[in-house]
């Protein structure tokens, strides 16, 4: 798990050459300014002041941010494991690179688990739970799972963009007086 805001632990980790580290570094910043950029377009599509959800997510120190990359072997007998289990996410917005040959990433909608193909060049966008805490329910928290394939090793890099740890959370005053 690389973090990235409020400070960044890439330098302290090992066995990571230089070069890496500023791609990463690069990588992260672009990421960064994405994730804002969708916060931004959230607020427009949900009628809030642009820049809403930038402060809410702010606290005193600013956002959360950071990314784990997460290597899933081939599983010789799939069927008898859970891979990862179902959850939702529990922060703001999450930025997902998946595999773009070995499948593995489902979503559970209309209570029946969907496939999540791999996509060359994409970026699956997820929103967490607090995400949906402060849009009121507006926009919802999937859940979603990973199943393990018998054929391929998946790669993915889940970078969470998610509300300061001293960030409070409740739902946008102008989200409840419109439900009213």
């Amino acid at each position: 798990f690389l973090r990235h805001l409020p400070v960044s632990n890439i330098s302290e980790v090992p066995d990571l050459d230089d070069q890496y580290r500023e791609v990463m570094r690069d990588f992260a910043k672009r990421l960064e300014n994405l994730a804002e950029e969708l916060l931004d377009l959230l607020c427009e599509n949900l009628g809030l002041e642009k820049g809403y959800l930038k402060k809410v997510f702010y606290g005193s120190k600013g956002p959360n941010f950071g990314t784990k990359v997460s290597n899933y072997p081939p599983c010789p007998k799939p069927d008898l494991i859970k891979g990862l289990r179902a959850h939702t996410d529990a922060g703001g917005i999450i930025l997902l690179f998946q595999d773009d040959k070995v499948s593995g990433l489902q979503l559970l909608k209309d209570g029946q688990w969907i496939d999540v193909p791999p996509t060359r060049h994409s970026i699956v966008v997820n929103l967490g739970d607090q995400l949906e805490v402060i849009t009121n329910g507006k926009y919802k928290s999937v859940m979603h799972r990973v199943i393990a394939q018998k054929d391929g090793t998946r790669m993915s890099l889940a970078s969470f963009y998610n509300p300061g740890s001293d960030a409070v959370i409740y739902p946008a005053p102008a989200l409840v007086e419109k439900e009213a």
